[in-house]
């Protein structure tokens, strides 16, 4: 057995080390800076309490992005020098955001073991490369994200930190093959255990959906789908689960390979990057003359994240969400015995809360962030919950999971087909689309990103719109200066939380202009990029009437969109003509 010395090695403080809504990501130049990565390392291990650091098991993998491999070896070389037992690595270093939590709730080690937390290497749905970004975020025994005390405590450590702690001597631990390898050090025993990705994930999958009626409707010639992994993690389980578990053909995988830089592609489950899935569906520019299949979904480079589309179909995720709540009971077994409630991210459109008030269910607005969604599943107050930027999920974890929702659909597909398998038209995605707009009404709805802005000029944007708020009879005379015929702003506020679980406060979650028809504008500060401010415009319009629920929704936004952006003053802020997304 290797015995190895711990080693205090003096640093200094790098600026701007604060993690963001989950974790922190910079550019992988920046994390490859001597002593940028360890500093922050130390001062999560800083920030957590002795019994979560000393004699316990972590979790460290991620989406296997370029730097991954690396990191993986600096922090364990730094959990042992920090007095943690035993490390956990999926294979290749590869674990999905949503199999890391399923690992930490529900894996028991060789040695009856149970980890407290995980270091994730991700920056979700970020490009990847030498050039491109890397992110690390720390999440807690519950399996979720590090709540903000936690996260405050690390910024403030980084702010400070003068020494880190690392086993230098240790050798670099072979992650290509599962097994045990142990070391001696100065606290005893230190054991590094490299263990197949998939296996915890599959076997909680299985527990939860009807794999054999999935199977049913994927099994029925009238049937075709088709999952794409943008090269990142998720392709790591697409085989298993799709191919080996539900008996899908190979060739309705794309892009499945997990590689460092996402193909060099931009691993964002939208109609923008995922354009291959996007023109087999029927939804691109050009038409291919082909088919396209009944049911198509697409993953981030950490597979938290999903796009569900139908034949020439996009769902949006707020209905997305909603769709799934109002079917979860009859269509996935786990639901069987009701929902304890939902909840919905602030930005994230109405539909939810219609579903809520109609099924008389718990419903939370809450800010962006899985983490406050956490806190309501720990305190058995919520079932399903989504975020509009494509994140979907339920308490079975408490990270969203984007094959999770991808089995959802399915259930709800095999469901709603249960008896028409032999039928001459089977449901589609759409048919039921439709069918909850005609029994909730729609929520018109799109999202404008302004990616890599000035992050001086994105805070002055905001600045002058929270300023505006002070006067709606200021704000309700350039609206109808702009466009007569939109209802007028009744409400105007900064949006501000309380969390009913532990009363702490959450302030400065975005902006909101609230319309007399239940139509919403919001403003928000994205914490996901890795350089310059994004901002996110959401525009939102409600319909009840059943005959107007199927315009264009581009169309029946522009209104409300020529009104924002005029509103906002986006183009005299930014500089920017147009959004670099539209969703």
């Amino acid at each position: 057995m290797v015995t190895f010395a711990v080693s205090k090695v003096e640093s200094t403080p790098f600026d701007g080390q604060k993690p963001g809504t989950s974790g922190l990501r910079k550019k992988v130049k920046v994390f490859a800076q001597p002593h940028y990565l360890h500093n922050f390392v130390q001062s999560t291990f800083n920030a957590l309490s002795a019994e979560k650091v000393t004699g316990a098991t972590l979790v460290v993998s991620g989406d296997g992005r370029y730097f991954s491999k690396d990191a993986i070896q600096i922090i364990i070389k730094m959990a042992a020098a920090n007095g943690v037992r035993r490390v956990w690595v999926g294979q290749n270093g590869l674990l999905s955001t949503p199999a890391v939590s399923a690992v930490i709730r529900e894996r028991t080690g060789h040695d009856g073991a149970k980890a407290t937390g995980a270091f994730i290497l991700t920056a979700s749905h970020n490009p990847g490369g030498p050039n491109e970004d890397f992110g690390i975020k720390y999440n807690m025994e519950n399996g979720g994200p590090a709540p903000e005390s936690i996260t405050d405590k690390i910024y403030e450590n980084t702010k400070t930190i003068r020494e880190y702690l690392i086993a230098e001597n240790l050798p670099n631990v072979d992650i290509t093959v599962p097994g045990v390898t142990s070391f001696s050090g100065p606290e005893g025993q230190f054991d590094v255990e490299v263990f197949d990705s998939a296996s915890d994930y599959v076997a909680l999958m299985k527990s939860i959906f009807d794999f054999q009626s999935i199977r049913k409707l994927l099994s029925s010639p009238k049937f075709s789908f088709c999952y794409d992994a943008l090269h990142g993690v998720a392709g790591a389980y697409a085989k298993r689960i799709f191919v080996e578990e539900l008996g899908a053909q190979e060739s309705s995988l794309l892009n499945c390979t997990p590689k460092e830089d996402f193909g060099g592609g931009h691993p964002d489950p939208n109609l923008t990057y995922a354009k291959e899935l996007v023109a087999r569906m029927g939804l691109g520019k050009s038409n291919t003359g082909e088919e396209p299949p009944e049911f198509g979904a697409a993953a981030d480079g950490d597979a938290d994240r999903n796009m569900i589309l139908g034949k020439r179909f996009f769902v949006t995720p707020s209905d997305s969400v909603a769709i799934i709540a109002a079917n979860a009971v009859d269509a996935i077994p786990y639901f069987s015995g009701g929902l304890k409630g939902v909840a919905r991210s602030m930005p994230t459109s109405a539909a939810l809360d219609v579903v809520a008030k109609h099924l008389n269910l718990k419903f939370f607005e809450v800010p962006t962030g899985w983490k406050f969604f956490g806190n309501l599943m720990d305190a058995g107050m919520c079932s399903v919950c989504g975020e509009e930027s494509f994140g979907t999920g339920s308490d079975h974890i408490r990270e969203k999971d984007g094959i999770w929702a991808v089995l959802a659909w399915l259930s709800i597909l095999a469901y709603k087909n249960k008896d028409n398998l032999n039928g001459e038209k089977l449901v589609t995605v759409e048919d039921i689309v439709r069918q909850h707009w005609a029994t909730y009404g729609r929520h018109y709805y799109t999202r404008y990103d302004y990616e890599n802005v000035d992050a001086g000029a994105a805070k002055e944007l905001m600045a002058y719109l929270v300023k505006l708020q002070s006067s709606l009879s200021e704000v309700n005379d350039i609206v109808k200066g702009v466009r007569s015929d939109i209802s007028k702003v009744v409400h105007a506020d900064e949006f501000e939380y309380k969390d009913p679980v532990d009363g702490s406060v959450s302030k400065h979650q975005g902006i909101r202009y609230l319309f007399e028809d239940g139509s919403r504008l919001v403003f928000r500060l994205s914490g996901t990029g890795s350089e310059g401010a994004t901002i996110r415009l959401y525009i939102e319009q409600y319909e009840k009437d059943s005959s107007k629920t199927g315009r264009d929704s581009q169309e029946a936004l522009a209104p409300l969109v020529d009104v924002a952006l005029k509103l906002s003053k986006m183009q005299e802020f930014t500089g920017r003509s147009a959004p670099t997304v539209i969703t």
